[in-house]
């Protein structure tokens, strides 16, 4: 790529009746000047991508599990109204306490609701990419709540006052010297060290006393089982099972679409899934919950809270063609493999969920208005379809939202705010072409009239020639080239 992706001079957009550059292209650009960030990013996707290639030396089987993973995760869609019944009927059952949230707004409230009852100061957080989405602990701190997150990467950018960059390394972007630094800063008692394994026990030290001072402790949902009323999560540092059974509240934040029909689901999805996130043959940690503390057990939480978040989910449910983006499993396979991603990084994209399956879904969740640019950050190449464990086909539906996003006539689309990058006057040159492509002897006249004044092309127009060179006209049609070499071109 060039040195810059997105032409500064290109991207303007009209804000109270004044042009100002969007600042997707702002931050893109600035992205692009931070050699050593970009450095980062491309030997940590090297290894990922090496990493997984590794697990799967047999792209037969390789095959046979994407598939046999597709069609768990569609089937599970395909049935998602009576599954998500079925789950809370079991998980209340259980004695587990279900929540319904349409939007970020509403689950927030519903944890705050919950934190109030049990006049709990504090919560000890799990990784959760749903409480991001939630913005959660920025909705918490303001009302006088703290809010620690204890996976080690969401607690360096904590530190640091960061959004996470990646949605299963959200330190990805820092540089062993960097967090070294960051815990000298912030921590000055502890003794500077770049060592990563004393840096990891400082971490769990810091972290120890909270988990147990914090009355409620906050967790994601990797998979929901309808069929026994249990929430499996996936993780590496011991950190989500801590959060979940040593507090006496659990809450656990998901978004609706993380069910599947039964337990036997869970193995195939749990095969392919670290496997194709980090290279792992499985995770350290698989925890599976299904209710509080019962009366014989000596640990756990007494009380245990599933909140379910909509936020546009069932909007995209509707849609049979960008239905498929909610098969998601949260791995960060075609995140690792986006050439766009490797030399922009997370924060740039200015969403919680980055890279192709952010270009995808946050458009889908928050509007084209508000992120339809990020449509146009794909080379379209197809490596994020090509991995992707659950065959999302992410390059067609790239390209279906930006039909959406400059076309309104689409007979099922309810795309939220289709059309609005509609351009008048492109279309009006589209619409000039087109008639003039179903009249020969109109087509030919303006093919002629264009080859004898080529001369008079600009070299620029518009953005696209910012960082290309503006095409030539031939100086004879295509006919004529044909007639001169006899072809019959009739």
């Amino acid at each position: 790529m060039g040195a810059h992706l997105f032409p500064l001079d290109g991207g303007r957009i009209k804000d109270g009746g004044e042009d100002m550059t969007t600042e997707f292209r702002i931050d893109v650009n600035t992205a692009l000047g931070k050699t050593e960030v970009r450095a980062h990013f491309r030997k940590a996707m090297d290894t990922l991508m090496t990493n997984r290639r590794n697990q799967f030396p047999d792209d037969a089987a390789l095959q046979a599990l994407r598939h046999q993973a597709q069609a768990i995760r569609a089937n599970a869609l395909s049935k998602l109204p009576e599954l998500l019944e079925q789950l809370e009927s079991n998980l209340t059952k259980n004695g587990v306490q279900v929540h319904w949230a349409e939007t970020t707004e509403e689950a927030n409230q519903i944890v705050l609701s919950i934190m109030q009852k049990h006049n709990a100061k504090s919560i000890i957080k799990g990784k959760s990419m749903v409480s991001e989405e939630m913005g959660l602990n920025h909705f918490l701190e303001e009302r006088g709540i703290e809010a620690l997150e204890s996976d080690l990467g969401e607690f360096i950018i904590q530190l640091d006052g960061e959004t996470p960059s990646h949605i299963i390394m959200p330190a990805i972007h820092k540089s062993k010297e960097q967090i070294s630094q960051l815990f000298h800063d912030k921590f000055p008692d502890i003794p500077y060290t770049d060592n990563v394994d004393e840096l990891t026990a400082s971490a769990r030290r810091i972290l120890r006393d909270k988990f147990y001072a914090a009355q409620v402790g906050l967790s994601g949902v990797n998979f929901a089982v309808a069929e026994t009323g249990t929430l499996c999560l996936v993780e590496n540092e011991g950190n989500g099972r801590m959060s979940t059974t040593v507090p006496p509240v659990h809450i656990a934040v998901t978004g609706i679409e993380k069910v599947v029909e039964k337990l036997g689901d869970i193995p195939p999805l749990l095969s392919i899934l670290p496997r194709s996130a980090t290279g792992q043959p499985i995770t350290t940690y698989f925890n599976m919950i299904s209710g509080p503390r019962k009366a014989d057990e000596k640990d756990g939480p007494t009380e245990v809270h599933l909140v379910l978040l909509d936020n546009g989910r069932s909007n995209i449910y509707s849609d049979p063609e960008l239905l498929a983006t909610l098969r998601c499993i949260r791995c960060g396979a075609c995140i690792n493999h986006c050439p766009v991603y490797v030399r922009i990084g997370g924060h740039s994209y200015g969403t919680v969920y980055p890279g192709p399956i952010g270009t995808i879904l946050e458009p889908q969740k928050e509007g084209l208005k508000v992120h339809g640019e990020l449509i146009q950050a794909s080379s379209l190449c197809g490596a994020c379809g090509e991995v992707c464990p659950v065959r999302i086909p992410i390059p067609d539906i790239i390209n279906r939202l930006r039909y959406d996003s400059v076309r309104k006539d689409s007979e099922h689309t309810n795309t939220r705010d289709a059309g609005s990058k509609r351009k008048p006057l492109e279309a009006a040159i589209w619409q000039g072409w087109s008639w003039s492509a179903s009249h020969p002897s109109v087509y030919n006249f303006g093919g002629t009239m264009a080859t004898h004044m080529r001369g008079l092309v600009p070299n620029k127009v518009g953005a696209w020639t910012s960082v290309r060179s503006a095409p030539k006209l031939a100086d004879k049609t295509l006919h004529q080239q044909l007639k001169a070499l006899g072809v019959d071109h009739e």
